[in-house]
């Protein structure tokens, strides 16, 4: 049963990647769809309800691109009147280019910092502002390709040395007292680490700084701030140099890793036993986040140092961003009406098989009543 669900979720997650062919997904795709037309302001199937037409654009994380050509085909396939163009540019670029007024809303890995709050307010018209709406979450993965070797264990103190140039050979002695009767190869370890500004490299930075803050020394941040390595750019690329070089390692979400077979790190937390990157196990550590943010913004604070049995820290949380009041009146009813079903449960029911992590429900409910919110 396990070897099944492993290969129906590779095929899931496989089928997701091949949406993201087409730059733009249209309502012109060929789901059968239940319901009604999808129309303007009709109902269509599911949790699906049509508001708006023409041309929503959005761009930014790339660590949800594989939940949103899902969410866009499903939407698509029920509202005709909706063009929905979702770039993933990396959470960094998909913000700035919100703030410039170029798109609809931003997709980020990262909660708005307030100097970039600061800039929101001179967008968001009527006195608004930018705030944070989690809707997806997941586990980032630590993907490894070192022959001979299937199975590997790191703790977050290894990982900081490694992604800091200070271990360099795969058979050095503090990986083998994690990996006891594992045969290291004498291998150079290849570190690659994402080269555009994005949030999984802040919150995989936010672990290291967390839960090893004496090896790693560097702030957390978007920008890469560690000591040597590789970079390639974007999701897609540091996990295509996994699959590619021998004696690669790096980080991204766990969809990446099940959509090409790539091997990942299990996580020594302190805890009874380490703990493996899955979607179970990395909801366990996102229940525990709590809400920072005020009024209608939902950012989160997340436990990256979480010691608990079976809870995997090294998470994230996409937001998208949004203006309070003060959206374009163009985009807004069609912007509400896809981020109302983003954040349905239909549209948190299909995230599981996709290695994404739906939101904790109390969450969710507060995402909704601040979508509809918005104005």
């Amino acid at each position: 049963m396990k070897l099944q669900r492993n290969n129906r979720l590779r095929a899931i997650a496989a089928g997701a990647l091949a949406l993201s062919g087409a730059l733009v997904l249209t309502a012109c795709g060929s789901d059968d769809n239940s319901g009604s037309s999808g129309g303007n302001g009709t109902k269509a199937a599911g949790d699906i309800k049509c508001e708006g037409k023409g041309q929503l654009l959005a761009s930014g994380s790339s660590a949800q691109k594989n939940a949103m050509d899902l969410w866009v085909k499903n939407y698509g396939g029920a509202c005709k009147d909706v063009k929905i163009n979702y770039k993933a540019t990396g959470s960094g670029a998909g913000i700035q280019e919100w703030l410039q007024g170029k798109t609809a809303f931003a997709g980020s890995d990262s909660a708005l910092k307030p100097e970039e709050v600061a800039a929101s307010k001179k967008m968001c018209k009527g006195g608004g502002q930018g705030i944070n709406l989690p809707m997806v979450g997941g586990p980032i993965a630590v993907g490894f390709n070192v022959p001979g070797v299937d199975k590997l264990t790191l703790d977050a103190k290894t990982l900081a040395l490694i992604f800091d140039s200070k271990i360099k050979k795969w058979n050095d002695e503090a990986i083998k007292k994690l990996n006891k009767g594992v045969s290291l190869p004498d291998l150079k370890i290849q570190a690659f680490h994402r080269s555009d500004d994005s949030g999984t490299t802040d919150n995989f930075t936010k672990y290291l700084k967390a839960a090893a803050p004496s090896a790693w020394p560097h702030e957390p941040g978007k920008a890469w701030a560690g000591s040597g390595g590789q970079a390639a750019d974007g999701s897609s690329g540091v996990s295509s140099q996994v699959k590619q070089v021998s004696g690669a390692i790096s980080y991204f979400e766990l969809s990446y890793a099940t959509a090409s077979s790539i091997k990942t790190v299990d996580l020594d937390t302190g805890a009874s036993a380490p703990v493996q990157a899955t979607v179970d196990n990395a909801s366990k550590a996102i229940a525990e986040a709590k809400i920072k943010g005020t009024g209608k913004d939902l950012a989160l604070d997340l436990a990256y140092d979480t010691k608990a049995e079976g809870a995997y820290p090294i998470t994230l949380v996409t937001y998208e961003i949004a203006c309070d009041k003060g959206n374009k009146s163009d985009t807004l009813a069609a912007t509400k009406s896809f981020l109302t079903y983003v954040a349905s449960e239909d549209g948190q029911a299909s995230l599981k098989d996709l290695g994404y992590a739906p939101l904790p429900t109390e969450i969710a409910t507060k995402v909704r009543e601040s979508v509809a919110s918005l104005s």
